[in-house]
């Protein structure tokens, strides 16, 4: 059988609603690693739609690697939800132009978070929320409906609002390794012929290829 090509968007014939999304973002803005894809059945192709607040003046990134399953109704908030809280009002009034523009904000008093980053193998539960700048892991789950506020470590599942890392998937040592296997940098032929080891639990063997 073939290999699952990276650039067909539509991976699964008779089944659009899952999207290797690297294939149809076009913001430069946004960085998508291979095989990443978005389950909407209500349309996976406007999976920018998701990115919020994502002004190009701005200039912030999100950055999603490779492998990563990101789940229906999942948003990224970005920096540009932020307002200035450094005077009584935290209404934009500059932005509207005229003689208000008079106080447009200034970048040193607008908080800026920096990019966003979701690391590899990553799943993004249904209905998730990340909130500007955070930076999230290889190999973490995000559970449904999760309030992202703060850095989520590498192989970790968080949940809850704000989420909360409930668990580890592997010891700390063995996450160590798996980070330095970093499987999704091989060739997609080298995964494919290795697939049952990479969703086996035997670190042993998959370190021995």
């Amino acid at each position: 059988m073939p290999i699952p090509d990276a650039n067909n968007p539509y991976p699964m014939a008779g089944y659009p609603q899952v999207c290797f999304i690297k294939n149809i973002v076009k913001n430069p803005q946004i960085s998508i690693g291979d095989y990443t894809y978005y389950d909407d059945p209500e349309g996976a192709e406007n999976f920018e739609k998701n990115v919020l607040y994502h002004y190009p003046f701005i200039g912030d990134q999100l950055v999603i690697g490779k492998f990563c399953a990101i789940a229906r109704g999942v948003k990224f908030i970005m920096n540009g939800a932020n307002h200035a809280m450094s005077g009584i009002s935290t209404y934009p009034f500059g932005i509207f132009g005229q003689d208000w523009a008079k106080v447009l904000p200034h970048a040193m008093n607008t908080p800026h978070k920096g990019d966003t980053v979701i690391g590899h193998d990553v799943w993004l539960g249904y209905d998730s929320l990340l909130m500007p700048g955070v930076h999230i892991g290889n190999g973490a789950i995000i559970a449904s409906r999760s309030v992202i506020t703060k850095d989520v470590p590498a192989y970790s599942i968080v949940g809850g609002n704000p989420a909360q890392v409930l668990k580890t998937r592997f010891d700390s040592f063995t996450i160590q390794r798996l980070q330095a296997l970093a499987w999704w940098d091989w060739s997609i032929e080298k995964i494919t012929q290795h697939l049952e080891l990479i969703m086996g639990g035997d670190v042993d063997a998959l370190e021995r290829v």
